[in-house]
């Protein structure tokens, strides 16, 4: 059975998490200073230190203590994607397989709250830890990674009932599915609706001026997407809706402060009537994943019957 946290601890928590954006702010900014200033000597060493910064995750999601007890009761399991060990996880027995996907920074356990309504509906969660993030090996992953692992998990269990997502999780989402792997439902939480997004907010967040954030681009295109025709295009999640027909369920906060609201708006008017929105006040970016109110309209929209 799931921890319920006391007021007391999650006023604790908040106050936590408070502190640390705050000490993360000062850092980035800090940061941002030092590539603009290096950026006048070196403007190509700049920019490949830019193009650093942004591939890897700066931090890996530890299990809180309220995921723990999922956590552990999870099945888990491994593959090689590129290399490294991927850690994959089981909960239930495979039948009526859901993907959780997860966003960047974190790690399949921000789910724990998803799982044991999912297994109530004789549903199976099914997740991984991206390369780079939790358990798993390797110091950074990518969109067509995500997708790629996502099929692997498909040929193993079969096509997906519904796919839950979140943040950078959500743009895999779309990729995957317009590409690769198949689903008769989608819950996107706070979704990212386009890569071009994670590139410019790195640069507003960093305070990157406009020949580094340039420069980013340029790497994107030419060093981690080489093999790609068009970046900007491909890794749209509005690019070609109709290739994507299915119900979605776009869930997101009027505060995001990450990935604000209007990303979401993008979706819900490249999907038209497959779509709904439901905004949320005051959860945020991360406590959205887990609020009552997300996982119960997650759920009910899952048990719906047709479109």
């Amino acid at each position: 059975m799931r921890t319920q946290p006391t007021r007391q601890t999650e006023r604790t928590e908040q106050t936590r998490r408070t502190e640390q954006t705050r000490r993360n702010q000062r850092a980035k900014a800090m940061l941002g200073a030092t590539l603009n200033a290096g950026a006048a000597i070196s403007p190509a060493l700049a920019e490949r230190m830019v193009y650093a910064v942004f591939r890897a995750p700066l931090k890996r999601g530890k299990v809180l203590p309220s995921e723990r007890e999922v956590h552990l009761r999870a099945k888990t399991g491994e593959l090689v994607s590129e290399g490294r060990r991927v850690t994959t996880y089981q909960w239930g027995d495979g039948e009526c397989p859901v993907l959780l996907l997860h966003g960047w920074q974190s790690r399949a356990s921000r789910f724990a709250a998803f799982v044991p309504r999912l297994e109530a509906l004789g549903l199976s969660p099914i997740s991984f830890d991206a390369p780079g993030h939790g358990d798993s090996e390797g110091r950074t992953t990518t969109v067509l990674q995500n997708a790629a692992i996502a099929a692997r998990l498909q040929d193993r269990f079969g096509p997906f009932h519904s796919v839950v997502a979140h943040s950078f999780g959500v743009l895999c989402a779309f990729v995957a599915l317009r590409e690769q792997i198949k689903a008769e439902r989608l819950v996107a939480i706070a979704g990212v609706s386009d890569f071009g997004f994670l590139v410019a907010q790195f640069g507003r967040i960093l305070g990157l001026d406009a020949a580094l954030r340039s420069g980013l681009r340029r790497q994107v295109e030419t060093r981690l997407f080489p093999e790609v025709d068009n970046v900007w295009e491909r890794f749209d999640a509005t690019h070609r809706p109709g290739d994507i027909d299915l119900p979605l369920l776009l869930v997101h906060d009027e505060g995001d402060r990450v990935v604000p609201l209007r990303q979401a708006h993008r979706l819900l008017s490249a999907h038209d009537t497959r779509a709904e929105l439901l905004v949320t006040t005051g959860l945020g970016h991360r406590r959205i994943l887990d609020a009552p109110l997300t996982v119960d309209s997650a759920l009910d929209f899952l048990e719906r019957k047709g479109s």
